[in-house]
């Protein structure tokens, strides 16, 4: 179905487990979320997708688009699969990882909470085609926000047990959002009621 893919190259490479996550009519659709992978490279973040977490579905973590540093797009699920990278929207979302090192390799050390990898504007134009595209070819399609922006809980330091840090922070604080909204048809999500 080529005539359904983005107008730019894309890597199709399913995870071992695709098939085994849930299907889901692309109409209940209305929502991007923006990660950020948090690890050194492409090849990690596939790793740690490939990875069964959840013994009952035999699946694990995992987003649909993942986007490179060099702009180079990868669709590791399909659309009308349900992946797990967010939860409570996962039925109603699609994932897109942006590769970048974020907090690694100490996610919840506190003195380890800086996000200082900037996006690449390469990693950036393709973010802002597949929006573009997703929203042409998906209607239903409204709404984008960032991971950071759902899941707010706090877990404890890894290297301070009295403290707590943020259990995600991506996309983080160097995420064009302006530019990005500037150039896409989608608005972005409010955040949830406490």
């Amino acid at each position: 179905m080529l005539a359904d893919l983005p107008p730019l190259p894309i890597h199709v490479d399913p995870l071992p487990y695709e098939s085994r996550l849930e299907s889901r009519p692309l109409s209940q659709v209305d929502l991007v979320i923006i990660h950020c992978t948090e690890v050194p490279d492409l090849a990690m973040a596939r790793s740690y997708g490939e990875k069964v977490l959840y013994a009952s579905s035999g699946t694990g973590n995992s987003g649909h688009f993942y986007i490179d540093r060099d702009g180079s797009l990868h669709q590791y699920v399909a659309l009308e699969r349900v992946a797990n990278h967010t939860r409570g929207y996962n039925p109603r979302s699609i994932g897109i990882e942006l590769v970048n090192t974020g907090r690694y390799p100490d996610w919840y050390a506190v003195a380890h909470q800086a996000m200082d990898e900037p996006y690449t504007a390469a990693q950036i134009d393709t973010l802002v085609a597949l929006l573009s595209w997703l929203a042409t070819e998906h209607p239903a399609l409204r709404y984008v926000t960032g991971h950071e922006d759902l899941d707010t809980a706090l877990v404890e330091a890894s290297d301070d047990a009295s403290r707590q840090v943020r259990r995600k922070r991506d996309p983080g604080p160097l995420f064009p959002w302006d530019y990005v909204l500037r150039r896409v048809p989608l608005q972005r999500l409010p955040p949830p009621s406490p």
